[in-house]
């Protein structure tokens, strides 16, 4: 069975993403930092009949990011890395001249150096699948520029630029930043909590993600809503 590995998988857009691949028959590594959650997506998801390994801890941790990519070892691999654990950087969102430092940085560290850092944890096991792949959440606020969106968005930005470049650096591999467009997700309610319009649910883009699987078309940055040729 093909393995992924899924940041950010408690709840959202990572338990959505679970269920489907595990409706596929992926073997599956779920991360989040709340274990509870965490425990009981991983007791709905491993209803499929697949193999889930589900380990609580916070993806800027080294050491945790190695134990996730050992865990899908232990499974048989890594052919599918999806990073979609993400910070704000300041909830609710603030313009820039009050976004705090330390929060920019944490929205950098979560985004960007963590997505990175469990890229080159699991690239050898991603070069020995014959169909490696990368995918990383990206988000419209990396390429619109919206009011009190800027450190956030500057990190999925970072994010889009660091996964182009690996696209190029690693040929034999499929890297993706893929972007799901708005939800109604926790981070989102986060963001912006005073937003009295509906958002999407998260299962409503899997397909767009899906899609991208079936087909594999060139590494490069992808909108989940819209036909997996529809690059932006």
């Amino acid at each position: 069975m093909p393995v992924a590995i899924i940041t950010g998988a408690s709840k959202g857009l990572g338990r959505a993403l679970a269920q489907a691949l595990a409706g596929r028959g992926w073997d599956l590594v779920l991360d989040a930092r709340g274990a509870e959650a965490l425990r009981e997506t991983a007791g709905a998801v491993a209803g499929h009949g697949t193999r889930v390994t589900a380990l609580p801890g916070d993806v800027t941790d080294a050491a945790h990011r190695a134990a996730l990519v050992a865990a899908a070892w232990r499974l048989g691999g890594v052919d599918l890395l999806v990073h979609n654990a993400s910070a704000l950087g300041a909830e609710p969102l603030v313009r820039l001249e009050e976004l705090p430092l330390d929060g920019l940085r944490r929205a950098l560290e979560v985004n960007l150096v963590a997505g990175l850092g469990l890229v080159q944890e699991a690239l050898p096991l991603l070069r020995a699948s014959r169909a490696g792949t990368v995918m990383v959440v990206s988000s419209d606020a990396a390429v619109e520029a919206y009011r009190t969106w800027g450190g956030y968005g500057a990190s999925k930005a970072a994010l889009d630029h660091l996964v182009a470049v690996l696209g190029v650096e690693e040929p034999g591999l499929r890297v993706w930043a893929v972007d799901p467009g708005d939800m109604a997700t926790d981070l989102y309610a986060a963001a912006v909590p005073d937003d009295p319009d509906p958002r999407p649910e998260p299962a409503s883009v899997v397909p767009g993600f899906l899609r991208l699987l079936d087909e594999r078309p060139a590494s490069g940055r992808y909108v989940a809503a819209v036909p997996a040729d529809g690059v932006r």
